[in-house]
């Protein structure tokens, strides 16, 4: 990495100040340092590219972490090898790795969400695909909203779930906690959220697929007792983890059968 940036033309960078003590850090003489975040990296993007395609050497570096993973540069990469120059990866340190590997979690598949939609139906559309999802969840958060998460996570998530907190990943005040779900709600409720984190929630155990006569019973047990049909399918397709879809059609066989 020193070397890259040493032999760089220009640094394409977050914020210029962090990165210029970085430099300074490993002896680096500045090089022309330009600013690329999240505001203007669309628009910027042709103009690395055009740099690139001028004989210049750029490297693309963010304030903490890995471009391209929940920080700026997905659009450069795309600019310059569209343009079909050479792109070149320098792998360096990324939270979502890091707490991955030191979460104990498994983790030859995991999904990667990344920083959650703040609210709306975005927002619980992803906490339910990590309530259902088989393997581990990677999740950024930012401390003012970690609190919160941790509880929808909650709401939706099987309380003996194991859930794994890092935060400040290779800084100073690196912390890593692990328990459940249900114990990360006391915890959190506990401590004063600081820094960046990671959240990693292991994934759901699958449970032997419901039968038809499991379905019929329940359908018949909620019917009886007034429910709605609607209502009755979306609750038993999420306590069952069947398709809504199953759960409606046997509803329409059991119309004509007593409770």
């Amino acid at each position: 990495m020193a070397r890259v940036l040493a032999e760089a033309d220009v640094v394409y960078c977050e914020d210029t100040r962090r990165t210029r003590k970085l430099l300074s850090a490993l002896g680096i003489g500045a090089p022309r340092l330009v600013r690329l975040d999240a505001n203007n990296e669309e628009h910027a993007a042709a103009k690395v590219a055009a740099a690139v395609a001028a004989g210049m050497k750029a490297a693309v570096v963010s304030d903490a972490g890995m471009p391209t993973v929940s920080d700026p540069g997905a659009a450069v990469v795309r600019a310059v090898a569209g343009a079909g120059l050479a792109v070149e990866v320098v792998p360096g340190p990324s939270a979502a790795l890091a707490a991955l590997a030191v979460s104990g979690l498994p983790a030859s598949q995991f999904r990667f969400f990344g920083f959650l939609p703040r609210k709306g139906a975005a927002r619980q559309q992803a906490i339910g695909e990590i309530a259902q999802s088989p393997v581990t969840s990677v999740v950024f958060e930012a401390a003012g909203r970690v609190g919160a998460t941790i509880g929808d996570l909650a709401a939706v998530c099987a309380p003996e779930r194991a859930l794994v907190a890092a935060r400040e990943l290779t800084k100073l005040h690196e912390e890593v906690w692990r328990g459940t779900v249900e114990e990360a709600v006391l915890w959190v409720a506990g401590t004063e959220p600081r820094g960046e984190w990671v959240l990693l929630v292991e994934g759901c155990r699958q449970r032997p697929a419901a039968s038809e006569e499991e379905i019929l019973g329940a359908l018949r047990a909620r019917l009886a007792a007034g429910m709605g049909r609607r209502e009755a399918v979306t609750e038993i397709a999420s306590e069952l983890g069947v398709p809504r879809r199953t759960v409606y059609a046997l509803s329409l066989r059991a119309d004509g059968e007593p409770p």
